[in-house]
């Protein structure tokens, strides 16, 4: 029994050891762009093409799981997957080097295949940690997520010494080393046990009534991480540039002390939960109103410091809205299935995607018109400025949405326990 116990155990490491080399994938990349336009001529415009593929290829993932997961045999694919995040990395740092005349090729190619990788590790990680069998499931949950954090601030500080040590130039060798880390998560994926991941395919047991009502369930859960990511990303994706222009604050400190910051109180606020956390409906209102007030305090508040700390404490108030909606649906919704998670991954992507988007649009719209240009003498601001603070107000409008979205699936799952629920 001990020896099942300990093997499950190495299951779980190489779970943990997978989700934080994948930060890999998200965070080093663009750290590389400016080396990239600058030795290969790449116009920006296709560099950002390879964040566009980025994120439509995961999205691509999670959906083929949602509506296919039956096709396919997890536990092979979580074995394999580390080394496809290898294989992805190893042609987005040879290609260029060798055939330097198609590098575009090479990079394009090897973002599709690690992206791939990163699509099937938010599709099956998470439903292979609940599947183990453990007495704390939801700090084992957060505890993965909060490896991510972690992972970015530590892939980010390694980047930055290697190629201050070593030079721009020599970006293909980072890249190298950096896909030997998944072939640890791969040899411990081989040699341990896989738990089962059902499928929530439920048929027969299960009433019309149940049937509708588990629907309902995961489509409010859906929502949730939806709105959840937006909160989160949104503040993610724009505190570097926020805090340089509407700020005034030098780029270097404010990535230091914004982007470092927000990816740490990110990490520390998933680990004391997975130590201390519990009732993951009352966190989750609680992340989506402290979002809310951050925003509308960046958005709203003269001076550096208010918004400046606003923008980081972000990182802690939305750090659960995600994993921690994985966990309300996992507690909620029993035996929700790899097809779930697959769908609560696509939600959690398009929500990745579209309010930074969305923001940035914004930006460009109030900063080009004329009522920033006739609103900035008075306060003494740059149209940018003010295209930025009203994006920011604006997108308080995610996680608003999202504290009346949680106040109801808290009155939902009130009035439709488990049971009723079961596949």
């Amino acid at each position: 029994m001990s020896e099942k116990k300990t093997n499950y155990q190495r299951t779980k490491l190489a779970c943990y050891a997978a989700y934080f080399t994948m930060s890999s994938i998200f965070c080093v990349p663009p750290l590389l762009f400016v080396t990239l336009r600058e030795t290969y001529g790449i116009s920006y415009t296709l560099l950002g093409t390879l964040v566009l593929v980025n994120f439509c290829t995961q999205l691509g993932i999670d959906l083929v799981f949602t509506m296919f997961s039956q096709k396919f045999n997890p536990k092979i694919i979580v074995r394999i997957m580390p080394l496809i995040t290898s294989a992805g990395l190893l042609i987005y740092a040879l290609i260029p080097l060798f055939f330097p005349s198609i590098a575009y090729a090479g990079l394009l190619l090897g973002t599709v295949i690690f992206s791939v990788a990163a699509g099937l590790s938010e599709v099956l990680l998470s439903p292979t940690i609940a599947a183990i069998p453990s007495k704390t499931p939801q700090r084992d949950m957060s505890m993965l997520h909060s490896l991510y954090a972690f992972g970015v601030f530590s892939m980010v500080l390694i980047s930055t010494l290697f190629l201050k040590i070593f030079g721009a130039e020599h970006w293909n060798d980072l890249i190298i080393l950096l896909s030997l880390l998944p072939v640890v998560a791969a040899v411990l994926f081989m040699t341990s046990p896989m738990p089962d991941m059902g499928f929530g395919d439920g048929g027969e047991k299960r009433t019309q009534r149940n049937s509708r009502r588990r629907t309902v369930g995961l489509a409010l859960c859906v929502a949730c991480i939806f709105f959840g990511s937006c909160a989160e990303n949104t503040m993610g994706n724009w505190i570097s540039g926020f805090m340089e222009n509407a700020l005034g604050i030098d780029k270097a400190l404010g990535d230091l002390l914004g982007m470092a910051m927000f990816a740490i109180l990110l990490g520390v606020a998933r680990i004391l939960y997975a130590r201390y956390g519990k009732n993951i409906c009352r966190v989750l209102l609680l992340g989506m109103i402290g979002a809310t007030v951050c925003y509308l305090v960046a958005g709203l508040s003269s001076g550096v410091i208010a918004p400046f700390v606003a923008c980081i404490m972000t990182g802690f108030v939305t750090s659960m809205l995600w994993p921690g909606t994985l966990i309300m649906m996992e507690e909620k919704i029993p035996h929700a299935g790899v097809a779930a998670f697959a769908l609560m991954a696509a939600g959690g992507d398009l929500g990745a995607s579209v309010a930074p988007q969305l923001m940035g649009i914004l930006i460009d719209r109030v900063s080009a018109s004329p009522f920033a240009a006739n609103l900035a003498p008075s306060l003494e601001m740059t149209t940018e400025q003010i295209g930025l603070k009203a994006a920011m107000l604006v997108s308080a409008i995610f996680p608003i949405i999202g504290t009346v979205l949680v106040l109801y699936i808290i009155h939902f799952f009130k009035k439709t326990p488990p049971e009723e629920l079961e596949a």
